[in-house]
């Protein structure tokens, strides 16, 4: 009995020593508990070269594996469109309509971005020549810009926002709606269908619009350089009969055959490509604008050294 009631007495000495340590600040807590040590660092390996060079091989890689698959897309449609145009499956309707749409409807906007680059180019060009030229060779010089380079790019550029844009949207949405899944389902060839009449629309109908834009740019910058420079306009017109070349005009309608072929073409690729719903559509469509752009800028650069030397 006496050794039971030593032992509840140590024991509550001791839970009593136990509390008088606790943490005053945090109730319940013992201030005197070891802290636990802190696990030592892993060792960091050293990086190897073949740890560097992985991830630009990875995005070269990835960008690689990205142009083959538009590369190879891009040939099997161009090869699928000139079957259905041969075998003369496409409808004239079908190119009657897309050549409205593409064409005539886009007339305004091709007016309009020819006055304002014949008048650019004549204000410019008439304050570089006073003092300097002769003035009717500013004839020349807005003939020449606008018929080798503003009238063929600036008309590119606006159709690639208007119809380029346009197409990739409405391809875009029946992909991802799966209506062009339906269409092959019924037997019906999309190709034949939505391809290729724009394809053939858009070369008929650019060159057009091109001659539009260049005799409506030099007009425009006729009646410019009468009203900022003075110059008259038989003098402008004996400056621009002075330096011309029957083959400028070829030169320009030939740049508007490539990229009246170039700007549905790609939309068409680009718009049966499209994934993941209407973001998709959005996002398919803003990079199909980004590579006609860049493809019009391109071909545009390869024509001076292939046709002008």
């Amino acid at each position: 009995m006496a050794g039971s009631l030593a032992w509840h007495r140590r024991l509550g000495d001791n839970f009593g020593s136990v509390r008088s340590r606790r943490d005053p600040d945090v109730p319940g807590l013992p201030s005197d508990l070891p802290l636990p040590r802190p696990l030592p660092a892993s060792p960091t390996r050293p990086r190897r070269p073949s740890d560097l060079l992985r991830v630009p091989l990875e995005r070269i890689g990835g960008t690689s594996a990205l142009v083959a698959q538009h590369a190879g897309g891009m040939g099997f449609l161009f090869v699928r469109t000139l079957r259905a145009l041969v075998t003369l499956q496409v409808s004239f309707r079908s190119i009657l309509q897309q050549i409205h749409i593409i064409g005539v409807q886009s007339i305004p906007i091709v007016v309009v971005t020819a006055i304002l680059a014949g008048i650019v180019t004549s204000q410019q060009g008439g304050y570089q020549f006073q003092g300097a030229v002769p003035m009717y060779i500013l004839g020349s010089v807005v003939t020449t810009s606008v018929v080798l380079e503003l009238g063929p790019v600036l008309t590119a550029i606006v159709l690639v926002g208007r119809v380029g844009a346009r197409i990739t949207a409405e391809l875009g949405t029946m992909k991802v709606s799966e209506q062009i899944d339906a269409y092959h389902a019924l037997g019906r060839d999309p190709i034949a269908l939505f391809a290729a009449p724009r394809i053939v629309a858009g070369v008929i109908s650019v060159p057009f619009l091109v001659a539009i834009a260049n005799v409506i740019g030099v007009l425009a910058g006729m009646v410019a350089a009468r009203l900022s420079a003075g110059l008259g306009y038989e003098s402008f017109l004996y400056g621009a009969r002075l330096f011309w070349h029957n083959w400028d005009l070829f030169y320009s309608l030939m740049k508007a055959v490539v990229f009246g072929f170039a700007i549905p073409f790609i939309a068409i690729h680009m718009g049966f490509r499209t994934r993941g719903g209407a973001s998709g559509v959005g996002r398919t469509t803003t990079a199909s604008v980004m590579f006609m752009t860049l493809t019009i800028l391109i071909l545009d650069a390869l024509f001076p050294p292939l046709l002008l030397q």
